[in-house]
């Protein structure tokens, strides 16, 4: 016959058994939930220790969680049958030497007491520190779990089989069907949240962190935003001297010049200032034996396809064209890039920025400048009017054309033009004020006078 302390022995090696490995099911679900499969198969690549068992397992992720549950469940049960009773027989010796002798209260206070044990040693050791270890380091944890998870994979499988259909009908009966993946792709957004957690934690520069941003941004700007609009290009005339039009690119410093018949109405081609090297200023050069194609796209195209148009053609400007086929600007290589890589500036570009702050609350900003970026430095929202820059904007708020001196107000600054060159504004100051401020006496007399230049928003 056996002890009965031999078998209290046995009966608390079982419990502490069937903690561990209740601990080692919860540790194997969370890292199969948390390891992402570019992780795992990165790890196969390496030729990791089991790496190649831990991919078999996620790739039959649902099976793998029902096995993971049902060893969580035959332990959790195990338990609660061996463990309660054999820290019960334990307890019971002690109660009765400090002398309480009723049964009654004997057996009460010792199941309390077992039972506190087991659920504070099911709680810490078989659930919270193999998850947490999981949560935190699933690479490791799903290694160390993986061979013995499909030993019991395999072992189990007719029963998990049972389970598994039984399952997917559940499941179909509130319209969840098909296999569960190991993981959603994210979004757009969400991938842009989890680059900001990265940055924030020392994972990603700051440089890092903006070009990936720019390059979520890349596919959703279009070509009119991007361009240099129609006023501001320097073109060559087909009815200048070879000499006018070297003064011309001795004065601006471009690479590529449009050959026009008096306006951009009337595109000729591009000329490129390498095809004139060596040419004397005073020869008379026919300049249209040097031109290239003129490259067209429209302004609605997104500058992600306007950069494979420049691969595909190996002309890097193009001319933007609107509804209308009127020309209304040209894009170039470098204006594209940009919007990926920020300001590129040669040696021989001299432009100031779109956004200098001159005193706190005080900024001068370049009428081209987008309205996105001019909230963003500002933190301002300038509205929600179909403009692209900050000049057409304040048009689009004036209802006019701007003139040197007009003040306008939005919600949260007054912007006041001090620079206009071809009916645009090109020139802005914004002060910054507090939201909804009324008009002053002297704003609301210009308003008066000159209409809705100055208006609340």
């Amino acid at each position: 016959m056996i002890p009965p302390w031999l078998t209290d022995t046995i009966e608390i090696f079982i419990a502490i058994l069937l903690v561990l490995l209740n601990g080692f099911f919860v540790a194997a679900e969370f890292a199969l939930v948390k390891v992402r499969l570019s992780q795992i198969e990165q790890m196969v690549a390496e030729r990791r220790l089991f790496a190649k068992t831990a991919q078999w397992l996620a790739m039959r992720l649902d099976a793998s969680l029902s096995a993971c549950q049902l060893g969580i469940t035959m332990a959790s049960l195990g338990l609660g049958w061996v463990g309660e009773p054999a820290f019960a027989h334990l307890i019971t010796p002690l109660l009765t030497g400090i002398g309480v002798t009723s049964e009654a209260m004997v057996h009460g206070i010792a199941f309390v007491i077992a039972f506190s044990a087991i659920t504070a040693l099911h709680l810490v050791i078989g659930e919270q520190a193999p998850k947490i270890f999981a949560i935190r380091r699933p690479e490791t944890m799903i290694l160390w779990c993986a061979a013995p998870l499909r030993f019991f994979y395999v072992m189990l499988y007719p029963f998990l089989a049972v389970l598994n259909v039984t399952t997917a009908f559940l499941l179909r009966l509130v319209g969840l069907t098909g296999a569960t993946g190991h993981e959603t792709p994210h979004t757009e957004d969400e991938i842009r949240a989890l680059l900001a957690y990265a940055h924030t934690h020392g994972h990603l520069s700051r440089s890092e962190h903006r070009l990936l941003n720019a390059v979520f941004e890349f596919d959703d700007m279009i070509c009119r935003r991007v361009m240099v609009p129609r006023g501001e290009v320097d073109f060559f005339d087909v009815s200048d001297s070879f000499a006018e039009c070297l003064k011309l690119a001795k004065q601006t410093k471009h690479t590529r010049y449009p050959l026009c018949d008096g306006s951009l109405d009337k595109v000729l081609g591009v000329i490129h200032l390498k095809d004139l090297l060596g040419l004397a200023d005073d020869e008379d050069v026919a300049l249209r034996k040097f031109l290239r194609p003129a490259r067209k796209v429209p302004e609605s195209m997104p500058i992600s396809k306007v950069l494979r148009h420049f691969q595909a053609t190996h002309q890097l400007l193009a001319f933007v064209v609107d509804e209308y086929g009127t020309t209304i600007g040209i894009v170039t290589l470098e204006n594209v890039l940009e919007k990926i890589v920020g300001p590129v500036e040669d040696e021989f570009d001299a432009e100031e920025p779109n956004i200098s702050e001159q005193e706190p609350g005080r900024f001068i900003v370049a009428g081209s400048t987008l309205i996105e970026e001019a909230e963003k430095a500002m933190n301002l929202e300038l509205g929600d009017e179909d403009m692209d820059t900050v000049a057409g904007i304040l048009m689009a708020r004036a209802q006019r054309m701007p003139v040197v001196g007009d003040k306008i107000r939005l919600n949260g600054a007054m912007a006041e033009i001090l620079e206009v060159q071809d009916d645009r504004a090109t020139r802005i100051q914004f002060t910054l004020t507090a939201t909804g401020d009324a008009a002053t006496p002297a704003e609301q007399q210009f308003a008066d006078r000159f209409g809705s230049s100055e208006s609340s928003q």
